[in-house]
């Protein structure tokens, strides 16, 4: 492109007008006054008009000298002075006003923030302890995290990411903490990413994967702030983008994400406690649907009597396998978790709960599934809501059926292999270079691990 072999000599307003060719937006002003004249260049879109009436228009006309007006602008805070014509038309699609004043062209920073103030978590709800959540605004994120980690050691580190939106991106690491090979390849793959438009935390996420097939999370995405400051403590890396209200945590392990930010205010024996609630309800959600087509269709004689006959009785009416009707009733309930995801607030909780009770019993009452199968369902639908992440949560959500298919193919046989395959993926798998499943690890405050210290939780 022209503009990057433009030099500071070649660049005036008339160039940076022809490069910005039919902008609505564009706003050309001329200021007179007494003792000289200046002009400003604008997008109107896309700059705040009380800035710069307050900051670039309004002291124009008060300090009656151009050359001390030259000197104020190229003094404030915000402002630039650059010489490349890429450079130059970042900026003004940045926020930049572009001042013409003797003979000199000053960049000043008038970006106008829509964003929204600091309002409650929403994807990560807690009982006890900080409700703020992250905003859409970079500058707000960088306050609330700065604010709880109040330490000379967090850096940071900008760039843009983008060639059309130029999304501004901040790294937040405490260096005497972080692992510095791992902050490395981080900085390595993203100077490499050739993408248009970035607007999402979680599309930054698939792109830094080193991995095309993925079942499980490599990174967290939260929308909590001490979340990322209590990860940063513990030497972990957080990315930040600007227009968007999550955060990306790396690496991780996958314990972390059966951590509730509850864990680190209640009893330690209690957080312990709540923690292996929610590991039971991983295992329950992916073996009781496997279980149940397992031993009702190949391997009844492994539990009590009673409890084969009381299944058996339960399923008399239903007129096909074991497998379809566990198949039938968990697509069912993805149909309506999703449904109670998509559909208005007012309305979703109150049409899913109904929905749900309707089919359970019309099912049950016409024979097409046992009663049994609705309870399982229903264990196996709030013991996947256990997780406190929701990207772990669809995870495993999506995995359970691949135990159900082995079930169905060779019965119990197929559930333990498929245990084994499944710890045996995990142990094999690395989050940037860090081994994925370390359960449990020391914590790294208080430890004088330097800069080696990086991959635990």
């Amino acid at each position: 492109m022209m503009a990057e072999q433009q030099k500071a000599e070649e660049i005036s307003l008339q160039w940076i007008k022809g490069q910005l060719e039919n902008f609505a937006d564009l706003e050309d002003r001329l200021l007179t006054a007494p003792a000289g004249t200046g002009r400003l260049l604008y997008v109107k879109s896309i700059t705040d008009p009380q800035i710069i009436n307050r900051s670039i228009i309004a002291p124009f006309y008060e300090m009656n000298d151009p050359a001390a007006y030259a000197e104020y602008l190229a003094h404030y805070p915000g402002s630039e002075a650059v010489d490349e014509g890429k450079q130059v038309l970042d900026l003004m699609l940045g926020g930049y006003a572009c001042v013409e004043v003797e003979r000199r062209l000053i960049y000043f920073d008038a970006l106008k923030a829509e964003t929204s103030s600091v309002s409650e978590t929403v994807t990560e709800s807690i009982t006890q302890g900080p409700s703020d959540a992250l905003t859409e605004n970079l500058a707000v994120n960088l306050n609330l995290i700065r604010r709880r980690y109040q330490s000379a050691e967090l850096k940071m580190e900008s760039m843009l990411i983008g060639n059309i939106s130029r999304t501004k991106t901040a790294i937040l690491y405490d260096d005497s903490r972080v692992n510095h090979q791992v902050l490395d390849e981080l900085r390595e793959r993203l100077g490499t990413l050739r993408i248009d438009i970035l607007q999402a935390s979680g599309e930054l996420e698939k792109y830094i994967s080193s991995d095309k097939i993925r079942i499980f999370p490599k990174t967290i995405v939260t929308e909590r702030p001490d979340r990322v400051v209590f990860n940063l403590a513990e030497g972990k890396i957080a990315i930040l983008l600007d227009t968007t209200g999550f955060a990306i945590i790396l690496p991780v392990i996958f314990n972390d994400f059966f951590v509730a930010m509850d864990d680190k205010i209640q009893l330690p024996f209690v957080g312990r406690f709540l923690k292996l609630l929610r590991i039971m309800g991983v295992a329950m959600t992916l073996w009781l649907p496997a279980l149940y087509v397992a031993f009702t269709s190949y391997n009844p004689e492994i539990i009590r009597v009673q409890i084969a006959l009381l299944i058996a009785g339960s399923r008399a009416t239903v007129p096909y396998p074991s497998f379809v009707e566990v198949l039938i009733m968990l697509i069912m309930m993805e149909f309506l978790t999703e449904a109670s995801l998509r559909l208005p607030r007012a309305i979703g909780p109150t049409a899913t709960t109904v929905g749900g009770l309707i089919l359970g019993q019309a099912a049950t009452a016409a024979g097409l599934v046992g009663n049994i199968m609705i309870i399982l369902v229903s264990v196996v639908a709030i013991s996947n809501f256990m997780i406190p992440l929701n990207m772990m949560s669809f995870s495993i959500r999506v995995l359970k059926y691949l135990f159900v298919m082995a079930a169905a193919a060779v019965g119990l046989v197929g559930v333990v292999v498929c245990l084994v395959g499944f710890t045996m993926y995990l142990c094999s798998q690395r989050s940037f270079g860090q081994p994925y499943f370390k359960m449990f690890v020391l914590d790294s405050l208080g430890a004088s691990q330097g800069s080696q210290k990086g991959g635990g939780s």
